[in-house]
């Protein structure tokens, strides 16, 4: 049985760049440092959280583009302030404001009242799409440029964020003004370019939301057609007549 975690450190690092505190995320794990979390939030995200939450208040340096939010949990308080010490160093090799440290418990929660709070205040702002890509830690520079440069070609706004440590990012599509018919046709155009990057990164298609209806029509770029053939063809054997879990990731 493991010991119960008796304390944990918890920063907010922004930064000026939003590639940057991706690229400090597989930095800080090449420096020997594995957090217990380390969350990546770009500006939108941040600000819609904050504008959509009571009780948080966090000041955001106009400049600010994204922020990492790390925890170190452990029993022992004196490495946990060598491993945030060595955290700094790492990033202060970027483009970076000044480090918040949460000192009270009430600080603590409204940090991760913020993080949590993201999804829900996308929701409010406006119809979106939410695609949940993963690829490996120092490939997320690349992955987040990526998804910005698509963005860019075929015109619409994502805000993202995600669990960085795992190298997963949520890429949250904004409807906004677009129209119905963009929203509705053009949009996959865009998806289907953005899990390509990401497949050609190391990556696949979910980091923790599994196909389902949503992915489901992406899965040729992340497996071959004999793959897909043979999963259909096992699923047939332990479901011949479509009972379990119908129209899910496979379709007969």
């Amino acid at each position: 049985m493991l010991p119960q975690i008796q304390h944990n450190i918890l920063m907010l690092v922004p930064f000026y760049k939003a590639n940057q505190a991706c690229e400090a995320v597989a930095a800080i794990f090449k420096s020997g440092i594995i957090p217990s979390a380390l969350e990546f939030m770009e500006r939108d995200a941040i600000d819609w959280a904050l504008e959509f939450m009571q009780g948080v208040l966090i000041y955001v340096n106009e400049n600010v583009q994204a922020h990492l939010l790390i925890e170190l949990d452990g029993n022992y308080p004196e490495i946990l302030m060598q491993e945030a010490e060595r955290i700094m160093y790492t990033v202060d090799k970027f483009e970076i404001d000044e480090i918040l440290f949460a000192e009270t418990e009430d600080q603590k929660k409204a940090l991760w009242k913020m993080r949590r709070g993201i999804g829900e205040a996308v929701k409010a702002h406006s119809i979106y799409k939410e695609e949940d890509t993963v690829v490996p830690r120092y490939n997320l520079p690349q992955l987040l440029i990526g998804i910005k440069e698509i963005g860019r070609k075929y015109g619409f706004q994502s805000v993202c964020y995600g669990h960085a440590g795992d190298g997963n990012l949520h890429v949250n599509i904004i409807k906004g003004e677009l129209s119905d018919e963009f929203w509705n046709q053009t949009i996959k155009i865009g998806i289907r370019e953005i899990f390509e990057l990401t497949v050609s990164l190391g990556g696949t298609l979910s980091g923790e939301h599994g196909i389902g209806f949503v992915q489901r029509e992406f899965m040729d770029i992340a497996f071959p057609s004999h793959h897909l053939s043979l999963l259909k063809n096992l699923k047939q054997v332990f479901d011949p007549i479509g009972i379990m879990n119908p129209g899910k990731v496979l379709l007969y």
